[in-house]
């Protein structure tokens, strides 16, 4: 969405685009800023930045595949032109359930003789594409684009296996290093945070682990007290932030709010979904569960987040107000100044 002047293939493997964040409601929300033209102010950034003083810029060297290194994190791109030489703003066609199932360099594609399509015009490939492109993509669903370069998103594993040469350590099930909830992993005086650990510790019911850079970040400050503490022989109490999941983010240029089980994780089928959508605006889903609130996504400025974090912590009984939770003609802040 934020590359300009370009065409751009996106393939997917689920049935709607964010399945990490959103439900099939939330991406049909979201499908129509991909054809709009853009002429929105982009959303401002406050997040705190760190720079350093009187630092001289060092030319870094190329990355070579045997050195560990850390995730690009939200603001990779700040500074990068991110506009092609085409005179539209964006155009985006997305391909779902499938994958990459190979990918031919030029000259071999030459010689495989295989058809590329074009760019699809108005959901359509009405003729095979005679463009040489440097590279192509051959998807599961038998579909083959051309293409200057390839962005492969492809999740994150924690890369444990540097740690482990001469190390017992106690590995959880998705592959990171198991931690308590003091972030000691398995072994004396090591403590592990962010993608590489699982947490093992028994979780709050309205929070859970998820390898993204704010929990990361939380993490990493937290197992830094963690370490001081042991080091002066202190108790110290689980940290604030693991009390509630949250997580905020920007998504076709909409501020977007997650909280708790905002796709009611680990719920089973005993929780039932408040709905509230203006397009082009807001879309507002709450997970409510035998009258409490236990998780809930804001996409657009709706306001709410800082109340619905209230009303998740609290855990208190919402079954009277029903649907006037969601009624945009009242003022919900004023149930529970």
């Amino acid at each position: 969405y934020e590359i300009q002047g370009c065409e751009v293939i996106w393939a997917i493997k689920d049935k709607a685009i964010g399945n990490t964040f959103f439900d099939a409601g939330a991406a049909e929300f979201l499908i129509p800023k991909l054809t709009a033209e853009k002429r929105e102010t982009p959303i401002e950034c406050k997040r705190t930045k760190y720079t350093m003083e009187g630092s001289v810029e060092k030319e870094r060297p190329v990355a070579a595949s045997d050195k560990l290194g850390g995730a690009l994190g939200p603001d990779w791109h700040e500074g990068l032109c991110l506009k092609g030489s085409k005179e539209f703003s964006h155009k985006v066609h997305i391909e779902i359930l499938c994958e990459v199932k190979k990918i031919h360099l030029q000259q071999e594609f030459i010689q495989l003789q295989r058809t590329s399509l074009t760019f699809p015009k108005e959901e359509k490939n009405v003729e095979p594409d005679e463009v040489l492109w440097p590279v192509y993509v051959e998807l599961t669903n038998g579909k083959i684009y051309g293409c200057d370069f390839i962005v492969s998103a492809t999740g994150v594993v924690p890369n444990i296996k540097p740690f482990l040469d001469g190390n017992d350590f106690a590995v959880g099930e998705d592959g990171g290093l198991k931690v308590d909830k003091h972030m000691h992993t398995s072994l004396p005086d090591i403590y592990a945070a962010g993608d590489i650990c699982t947490a093992s510790w028994e979780p709050s019911p309205v929070w859970h682990q998820m390898r993204l850079w704010t929990q990361a970040r939380q993490m990493g400050w937290y197992a830094a007290k963690c370490m001081v503490a042991d080091t002066l022989g202190e108790s110290i109490d689980m940290d604030f932030s693991f009390e509630l999941f949250a997580h905020v983010t920007k998504f076709f240029n909409y501020k977007v709010v997650v909280l708790g089980k905002y796709n009611a994780q680990g719920l089973g089928l005993d929780h039932e979904l408040m709905l509230r959508c203006t397009k082009g605006q807001e879309y507002v889903k709450v997970v409510m569960q035998n009258g409490r609130m236990m998780g809930a996504v804001l996409i657009g400025e709706t306001d709410l987040e800082e109340t619905f974090e209230n009303l998740i912590l609290n855990q208190m009984d919402l079954s009277a107000y029903g649907e006037d939770l969601l009624n945009p003609d009242i003022d919900i802040e004023d149930y529970f100044d």
